[in-house]
């Protein structure tokens, strides 16, 4: 049956869309979904597609049955939608599979052959998994921001150049998950390139809301290489992607091995499998592979600009009526009308960010993010904690109290959300207030004093209507 694209049929889209979740006062509301930025539900024709892949599912590479060679052609068909979605060139470019980004990024850390003084430059803006895996394989220095949390082009000019070629690679983000800040991707990619550096794009909150064009290796703007979760866009069965060139990954070793990366092993030596297989070690998750190219179909029919200018939309109209109430400070750009992705952090005077979040949570049904989202040094400047107080909440956390860890709280959309949402957003953050809360010193989350609904008898309700089938 054709699906229907239209931006209406978008929030029914959603698997679990319509389910309503237990509030303080004992009622019961639509969950409303504000923390896409960390994962997104499913999508139905996801969820579809793996419902028709799952009677054929076998094991995938080497299998002689019928089934197990339809799983293998399909997992390898998926490689082909991937590169087209993400405008790469599998003549020259590789995309091997993997869990998720994170590991995408300690993939090509392993396997990038770094020498005797390389230098990464990573930008302030980064999430911890694009700044840590650097951090053992070479010098890494880090690409300074402005005030409103944009990265300084100038400040990556000069430390190309401070460095005399000795930068082996840019690392960057393709849009933060605190601010929803977007760097010109391509523009550093030119920047680089000019300095004999390459340029690694953390898309994982990118993918899911622009369009992407990594561009042939012969255009100066290219993109080398490229990481995203599939988690991130609509199809939550664990995989991700690391998208390269080729010619990295025909020469070295492979970081993981075991089976599947071999085609020969004697007592003495191995010989490897061609490139992608060499670089996935185990049994390939196929149904992961098959959910993400699912999704990567729906968002290519929708139109990856039609979904943009949605969450352009959204993102305004919630940033307009969130600074209507007093006391909210919102980081990051301060133009509504800017291009950013639909990722708004932010505090309300006299609240704890933990605070909010259990608010809204508990009295509004709303999921929202609180904290550093994973990326410490990018927040903490916008919060302007110095070093004195970054030591001392160092300090704290090690003797097991986080009750004052400095954070925000964050807001990130996607194509299923609706202003009506952003409503509902704005009057809790208002300090329409109705319960009371504790923090628990160990955690530094909020909890109400007298919870509507024991998440244990939940669970088995759960478990029970799914055993019922």
């Amino acid at each position: 049956m054709a699906i229907d694209h239209s931006p209406a049929t978008w929030p029914v889209l959603v698997v679990g869309g319509d389910e309503r979740v237990a509030l303080l006062d004992g009622s019961h509301a639509r969950y409303i979904n504000l923390d896409c930025g960390a994962t997104t539900p499913a999508l139905g024709p996801v969820a579809d597609a793996v419902r028709d892949f799952l009677p054929w599912y076998a094991s995938v590479h080497r299998g002689a049955g019928y089934k197990s060679r339809l799983a293998t052609a399909i997992y390898e068909r998926t490689r082909a939608e991937v590169a087209a979605f993400l405008g790469a060139d599998l003549h020259d470019r590789l995309v091997v599979y993997g869990k998720n980004a994170t590991e995408a990024l300690n993939k090509l850390a392993a396997r990038l052959p770094f020498g005797p003084g390389d230098v990464v430059l990573c930008s302030m803006m980064e999430h911890h998994s694009n700044l840590l895996p650097w951090r053992s394989r070479a010098q890494v220095d880090y690409i300074d921001i402005d005030p409103a949390g944009h990265l300084d082009l100038a400040d990556l000019e000069a430390k190309l150049a401070r460095y005399g070629g000795r930068v082996r690679l840019v690392a960057v983000t393709g849009g933060s998950n605190v601010t929803g800040a977007i760097p010109p991707i391509h523009r550093i990619a030119a920047i680089a390139h000019r300095h004999g550096a390459e340029v690694v794009v953390d898309a994982a909150q990118l993918a899911p809301h622009r369009p992407i064009r990594m561009g042939a290796l012969s255009d100066p703007e290219h993109l080398d290489y490229l990481v995203l979760s599939a988690h991130k866009m609509y199809a939550p069965f664990g995989v991700g992607v690391l998208v390269g060139p080729r010619s990295l990954f025909l020469q070295g070793d492979p970081d993981v091995v075991g089976g599947g990366t071999v085609k020969m092993v004697t007592l003495d030596e191995a010989v490897w499998s061609e490139p992608p297989e060499k670089e996935e070690a185990g049994s390939p998750n196929a149904v992961g592979a098959v959910a993400l190219a699912a999704a990567m179909r729906f968002l290519s029919a929708v139109g990856m600009e039609r979904v943009a200018a949605h969450e352009r939309d959204i993102t305004a109209y919630a940033l307009e009526r969130l600074r209507r109430i007093p006391g909210v400070r919102i980081y990051g750009p301060p133009d509504s009308a800017a291009d950013r992705l639909g990722v708004i952090s932010f505090n309300v005077a006299g609240y704890h960010h933990s605070l909010v979040a259990a608010i809204l949570g508990w009295e509004a049904g709303i999921a929202v993010r609180n904290g550093c989202f994973c990326a410490h040094p990018y927040l903490l400047r916008l919060l302007e904690v110095g070093p004195e107080d970054e030591a001392l909440v160092r300090e704290e956390i090690v003797c097991g109290i986080r009750s004052r860890v400095p954070g925000a709280v964050r807001a990130t959309f996607g194509l299923f959300n609706t202003r009506v949402d952003v409503e509902a957003l704005a009057r809790i953050a208002r300090g329409d207030i109705a319960g009371t809360y504790r923090q628990d010193p160990a955690t530094g989350d909020h909890h109400p004093d007298i919870p509507s609904e024991d998440h244990a008898a939940q669970y088995e309700r759960i478990v029970a209507r799914a055993s019922r089938g």
